[in-house]
């Protein structure tokens, strides 16, 4: 809390009476008002601004000449656990890109760990540098359609409604829930009417009335343009996500113009370090929204001012007095490089994150499952086609077709002559043994096959190969891990990254995690996989709130009628 000695501590560095503690010094700062670069200092006490345009002295001087000052970034929606290491890792990741306020969802732990994870979460949220804020799992699990590792109703929420590092509701997934009216979904819905984050999909027309009439904010699922114009119509704030997977923000770029700007911010979603290290965070969305016809205003309005008043942080979004100190340093600002990041008021350096009091990791020993062999993936063979699930690639949207598959004593193949691979989702919670199995085109592989324990939403084990046994020797390399990633091809495994905190998460570096995925990449690439992130990919197949044929450990899964198949 702020007390009236640091108040008046301001307001002298802010008149000139004394040196400010940092001032930035010989570089310009975009006006987010106007659009303007306007030369002049920026004076900073402790982590707040307290001048800019006017010439001050200051205690230090940070030189910024042929740099241009933008307000520090924020990730409106993120589940961090998809950035597969522990926050401490994951802001050393994206600080230093710019990024200095994150909005996250922790609902992958939740459906693994239930309220330990939201507790783990908001210690280390209140340990980091950057600032982490936590909106409590809406939907653990995502649906009935699958098996969880947890459940979360709204008497497991309330208790962490008051604090401090909590905005409201997270993403309110089940918006068939919604609509149906569902008990359980409109109690946590009524108990978090000051801050529902949404997640409404292809939603539109009484549908998407009836969804924001019930309290919900935003949406960061929308990927056509059609789409978004109705939603922002309708009063809709949009997050335009660039993720792993799915990339809306080239789709979307149209609709950032400076009208727009107040309803519009960005989000990564899920993003992996390895993104990150080749394309950046939410730079890489400002700057690829830019080249896609964004208003350059626009997408810096977007990133900061749009996102905190959102959010409700106004403390932050602008370069102006009374704000965070929360400053990056560009060289160019269409192409959106990042030079210098100042955090909290400091330059971001090594000691940003040393001095930093560790929480304690969760979740090790929660693969539940024993080992699986050939003979479980088999599927009976079928007269006639078969529904396919259908990868889009930059889409987390599944297609539906159907096939005619080969078969061979009574049991249906993968096909590399279509491209299409058998699937499995198996239970790994020790709740159920189930496993769901189907075929998914889009993978490419000529032979092999890959798993992985993250598997959104409920996080089972979930595997894809053009042979049982490739399939069988990467789930049981998966279970030895304690979760991960695994690439198996001709019986052996070429290439592996194990994520033993909860399944989901690393114990290491992010480097080494980086690194473990460029592995991933080239041997799947080697078994003919195209694919720029086939694990992540992978991963989004279970999800059973996201059109339209998608795959849960009870089956096939058809989003758009709400049933298995």
């Amino acid at each position: 809390m702020t007390d009236t000695s640091q108040l008046s501590r301001r307001i002298a560095q802010a008149l000139g009476e004394t040196p400010a503690d940092r001032v930035i010094r010989g570089g310009r700062m975009l006006d987010l008002v106007t659009g303007d670069l306007r030369a002049g200092d920026i004076a900073i006490a402790g982590e707040r601004i307290v001048g800019t345009v006017e010439d001050y002295d200051g205690a230090e001087v940070i030189d910024a000449r042929g740099l241009i000052a933008v307000p520090g970034f924020i990730d409106g929606h993120v589940h961090l656990e998809s950035s597969l290491v522990t926050p401490f890792e994951f802001e050393r990741v994206v600080v230093p890109r710019g990024t200095t306020t994150a909005i996250c969802d922790p609902h992958e732990a939740a459906n693994v760990m239930g309220t330990a994870a939201l507790r783990y979460f908001l210690d280390c949220a209140e340990a980091m540098a950057m600032d982490l804020r936590v909106q409590l799992s809406s939907c653990v699990p995502a649906t009935a359609m699958e098996t969880s590792g947890a459940e979360l109703g709204v008497d497991d929420l309330l208790p962490f409604a008051s604090h401090p590092k909590v905005i409201g509701l997270a993403e309110l997934m089940n918006f068939p829930g919604v609509l149906a009216r569902d008990p359980g979904v409109l109690a946590k819905a009524a108990a978090f009417q000051h801050h529902i984050d949404g997640h409404a999909p292809l939603l539109s027309g009484r549908a998407l009335n009836a969804y924001l009439a019930a309290g919900v904010r935003n949406d960061h699922e929308t990927s056509r343009i059609e789409e978004g114009r109705e939603k922002l119509a309708k009063g809709m704030h949009i997050l335009l996500r660039e993720g792993s997977v799915a990339r809306d923000v080239a789709a979307l770029a149209p609709l950032m113009t400076l009208g727009a700007s107040p309803y519009l911010s960005f989000c990564t979603d899920d993003r992996s370090p390895l993104e990150v290290a080749e394309h950046g965070h939410i730079d890489h969305a400002i700057r690829h929204a830019i080249a896609h016809g964004a208003e350059r205003l626009a997408a810096y309005r977007a990133a900061t001012w749009s996102a905190a008043r959102h959010f409700g942080l106004t403390d932050r979004g602008l370069i102006a007095p009374g704000q965070r100190a929360d400053i990056v340093l560009l060289s160019e600002l269409d192409a959106c490089r990042v030079e210098r990041v100042i955090l909290g008021g400091r330059p971001v350096d090594e000691a940003t994150f040393g001095g930093r009091a560790m929480v304690a990791p969760i979740g090790r020993g929660s693969m539940k499952r024993g080992p699986v062999a050939a003979a479980d993936f088999a599927v009976p063979a079928t007269p006639g086609p078969r529904p396919v699930i259908e990868i889009i690639p930059g889409k987390i949207i599944t297609g539906r077709l159907d096939a005619t598959l080969p078969g061979r004593g009574g049991l249906a193949e993968a096909d590399p002559a279509q491209g299409i691979a058998k699937i499995a989702v198996i239970e790994r919670h020790g709740k159920t043994g189930n496993i769901g199995r189907g075929f998914v085109r889009g993978f490419g592989l000529a032979e092999g096959a890959l798993a992985s324990s993250v598997g959104h939403d409920s996080h089972n084990i979930c595997v894809a190969g053009m042979s049982d046994a490739d399939m069988a020797a990467a789930v049981n390399r998966l279970i030895a891990l304690g979760g991960g990633f695994v690439a198996a091809r001709e019986g052996e495994i070429v290439a592996e990254l194990a994520l033993p905190l909860m399944g989901l998460i690393s114990d290491r570096p992010a480097a080494e995690v980086e690194a473990g995925l460029r592995r991933l990449r080239d041997a799947l690439r080697a078994m003919g996989c195209p694919l720029d992130d086939p694990f992540i990919q992978l991963a989004f197949l279970p999800l059973p709130v996201i059109p339209s044929l998608k795959i849960t450990d009870l089956g096939l899964f058809d989003v758009d009628r709400f049933a298995l198949v």
